[in-house]
């Protein structure tokens, strides 16, 4: 006795009939899920940078409404103001000149020192690197006193090139073990190739291995900047008018007067930029850079 499954079918129902749906493997959801977790939790970390955005474009009183205002007349206002101003020029100078001078200084610094600890290392190689990173383990707090004292006593107080000293010495550490990480990263027959080919030390630097470690170099750079250019504690202690830098301008947007929470925005927007802009340009070296070594 024949059933229903044993007719077969013909070839149009073979066409119009429905795959057969396959089971989602369970990687595939877990996937799904931990990206979804990632957008989350990215949407919440940017939801204040996008909250400052949002009120730099907003009057006083709007600003410091309660509840918060989110339907409004976007204005420059905030903007104009702090541009007009005649001492955010020298503020910015002053953080151009301490940001670019050090970082340029680190780097001139650290690629020699990173070379040696990498590819010509010595008996105590993990011992000068642990003097390196250690120096990072100090709380500033711990020594602003003594270095407020010298200052004082060279008359470098309020001084562009006592930040510049000290953004050098901030950086230089962790930029000798950034770069020591891409020298590694060097096969050795390069270095053997270059030797019998007759190349001298500085020829191979500049022609083999620089060329080699120019996104770590770009990507060193660009976390110098972040840190010289947002430094806050040194630039409030040892400057006053002279060496004043863009986060002291930002705090002089509150005054005894009271708090502009629209004005101080607008000034937090426009001394993010430089820092947003310098990442956006170099994304390509700086992605290549931190993912040196990542894949073997």
């Amino acid at each position: 006795m024949s059933t229903l499954a044993d007719v077969p079918r013909s070839p149009a129902a073979a066409r119009t009939a429905p795959p057969a749906r396959r089971p989602r493997p369970r990687g595939q959801l877990r996937g799904h899920l931990l990206s979804v977790l990632a957008w989350a939790a990215g949407l919440i970390f940017f939801a204040p940078v996008a909250w400052m955005v949002l009120t730099s474009f907003k009057q006083e009183s709007q600003a410091a409404s309660s509840p918060p205002t989110f339907f409004f007349t976007p204005t420059l206002e905030q903007y104009t103001s702090i541009i007009a101003s005649p001492q955010v020029g020298s503020y910015v100078l002053n953080s151009v000149l301490a940001t670019g001078i050090s970082t340029l200084l680190v780097l001139v610094l650290a690629v020699p020192a990173a070379y040696s600890l990498s590819i010509r290392p010595v008996k105590r190689t993990q011992d000068v690197l642990f003097f390196f990173i250690s120096t990072k383990m100090l709380p500033v707090v711990a020594v602003i006193m003594p270095i407020y004292v010298i200052a004082g006593q060279v008359r470098m107080l309020d001084n562009i090139l006592t930040l510049i000293v000290l953004y050098t010495a901030m950086n230089l550490p962790i930029a000798v073990w950034m770069m020591r990480s891409f020298f590694l990263e060097i096969p050795g027959e390069v270095l053997e190739a270059a030797s019998i080919d007759g190349a001298s030390l500085g020829r191979t630097m500049r022609s083999v291995l620089l060329p080699m470690v120019a996104p770590g170099m770009a990507a060193t750079a660009l976390i110098c900047v972040i840190f010289a250019w947002n430094e806050f504690f040194f630039a409030l202690n040892l400057t006053a008018a002279n060496a004043a830098t863009v986060p002291i301008f930002l705090m002089s947007t509150m005054t005894s007067e009271g708090l502009f929470l629209a004005r101080l925005s607008a000034a937090s927007v426009l001394a993010s930029l430089p820092v947003v802009i310098a990442g956006w340009v170099a994304q390509k070296q700086l992605v290549r850079g931190l993912s040196m070594g990542a894949v073997k």
